[in-house]
């Protein structure tokens, strides 16, 4: 049976605070200040003191150059979307500085960075509220937000992880929630990419591809030719239509849009190593997007 408000009340009250938003996110933003503008966008209005929410962006916007948007932390439990966004404006983004417009939200959904969950407060999955009136707050005030800047980004980098707890938690949760059986996949044990069906740019997910493969291993296919149930495009590429699903990469008309899946539980990584994963996909794509525009 689909859940009622008494039984998200029972989910909620099951949560816990694992871990600090405030130590682990918000301190690494005020390091960034000094290159970077940073500004408040909103709050989550369950807790707005805890939960204020900041995006990042380049102090002068050139209108010559190409706008990047970066997002991370959409599921607060995917830890290396939000501290690879944030390590790579720490360092990396210096580098490239000069030849874009840069906007990053590093962390949507700080609720779920803190309790370590893929849903929000309210049992909502944000990656499947990207959409106008979302029921999602963390994705109505990005959405409000984004559209106030009116940037056009050429590309739209949002990082994600692929973890164990998919298997074991989330998918048991969710047909627990919404009453409808779930299928189970193996867990990909490497980097892998989610590019969108009705622009799939194959070029620049390659570009990204080689450009991980000097920090860690991709994700092999299954013996169907398929990783989480999709087929393959490519190695280590899977496309979805992220528009039907109202994924964040639907957000903007971007011609090139990515999803990067992280594996932090395979036996072959560390925290540093996913964290250099993100910021070597971020940088993978901005080369491509310089070599073609030579």
């Amino acid at each position: 049976m689909k859940w009622g408000e008494a039984d998200i009340q029972s989910w909620l009250q099951q949560q816990q605070i694992k871990r600090s938003y405030r130590d682990e996110v918000l301190s690494s933003i005020e390091k960034i200040k000094g290159n970077f503008m940073v500004r408040q966008y909103g709050a989550l209005s369950h807790d707005p003191d805890r939960y204020p929410l900041f995006f990042i962006e380049s102090k002068i916007f050139d209108p010559s150059k190409k706008t990047i948007l970066i997002t991370g932390g959409v599921h607060g439990y995917e830890t290396s979307g939000v501290q690879g966004a944030l390590v790579f404006f720490d360092s990396a983004a210096n580098t490239y500085n000069d030849k874009f417009n840069f906007v990053c939200f590093p962390c949507l959904s700080p609720w779920g960075y803190e309790t370590i969950n893929r849903w929000n407060h309210r049992a909502l999955d944000p990656n499947r509220s990207f959409y106008e009136n979302s029921p999602a707050e963390e994705c109505k005030l990005f959405l409000k937000t984004l559209f106030s800047l009116n940037i056009k980004p050429i590309a739209h980098f949002d990082l994600h992880e692929t973890t164990d707890t998919d298997n074991t938690v989330f998918r048991p949760a969710l047909e627990q929630r919404d009453g409808v059986a779930q299928e189970l996949w193996d867990i990909p044990d490497g980097f892998y990419l989610v590019g969108n069906s009705q622009k799939p740019a194959p070029d620049f997910q390659k570009s990204i591809i080689e450009s991980v493969q000097k920090v860690t291993h991709i994700a092999p296919s299954d013996g169907a030719g398929k990783i989480i149930g999709v087929p393959i495009e490519q190695e280590g590429v899977i496309n979805y239509d992220v528009q039907k699903l109202s994924l964040c990469a639907s957000s903007t008309q971007a011609p090139y849009t990515t999803t990067t899946e992280v594996y932090p539980d395979s036996p072959k990584v560390t925290d540093e190593v996913c964290i250099r994963a993100q910021i070597a996909a971020i940088e993978g794509g901005l080369n491509y997007l310089l070599e073609s525009q030579d």
